[in-house]
């Protein structure tokens, strides 16, 4: 069966055993993928989260209500069937980190992304084996490559799941690094959210907040708590 179904036709939502996982049954009735998959994940908590969604639904499904799902989803379906071409495209951010991309001026500015940045970068350095030096500028320089190879091969090491929160980690805060001191609890979500953020919140703290931009940055930053999440509830997949 769809699990994307337009109206709702259960009554009972739980969760199951399944081979490699958990899955949600609908009236006792496995849900599938888009694609026809099983929805099967690695994690009781993944599960568990899933059937709230499911269960939270009234007369249609709203897959918008549904993040978790959604992840779960583009994992088997997207991230499991292309997995080296994600793992190369989010492993590319290495060689043009966020965080090594320094303004020239204003000198406030520059002096507080070193305070909020460098130490970030000496954490990969010290925990990762990942040197990457920080730039004058926006015109780019190649990063060390072994540094780089290094970034490489620990986003290739990623199963498709946590592949799939990683890539929301990386391609909402634009910076690898951030993303790797997450999934290594060196800061949590909000912390690495506000850190991302740091030219946009030196512009706020001299112009103001714009209401529209506001609206999607809070959408972008519930998407990035999400991400952290989902990769941490996956527990200890290998």
């Amino acid at each position: 069966m769809s699990g994307w179904a337009a109206k709702r036709f259960w009554k009972e939502t739980s969760v199951g055993e399944a081979e490699g996982g958990f899955q949600v049954l609908l009236d006792g009735r496995a849900v599938k993928t888009p694609a026809k998959s099983p929805l099967v994940v690695p994690s009781r908590a993944l599960a568990d989260a899933m059937a709230a969604e499911w269960d939270a639904q009234e007369e249609a499904v709203n897959p918008n209500t549904m993040p978790v799902t959604r992840m779960s989803n583009s994992a088997i379906d997207k991230v499991s069937v292309q997995h080296a071409a994600v793992a190369d495209m989010l492993a590319a951010y290495g060689d043009s980190d966020l965080l090594c991309y320094r303004a020239t001026e204003p000198r406030e500015l520059v002096a507080r992304q070193a305070e909020k940045w460098d130490p970030i970068l000496d954490w990969a350095v010290d925990s990762l084996n990942v040197r990457l030096k920080p730039v004058a500028g926006v015109m780019h320089e190649a990063q060390d490559a072994h540094s780089v190879q290094i970034l490489t091969d620990l986003v290739h090491g990623l199963s498709p799941f946590r592949l799939t929160a990683f890539h929301d980690l990386v391609s909402i805060s634009g910076s690898l690094v951030l993303a790797f001191a997450v999934i290594h609890g060196r800061l949590d979500a909000d912390a690495a959210w506000q850190l991302s953020r740091l030219d946009e919140l030196w512009q706020e703290e001299l112009w103001g907040k714009d209401d529209e931009a506001q609206e999607m940055v809070e959408k972008k930053g519930k998407d990035f708590a999400l991400a952290a999440w989902f990769f941490a509830a996956i527990g200890g997949e290998t």
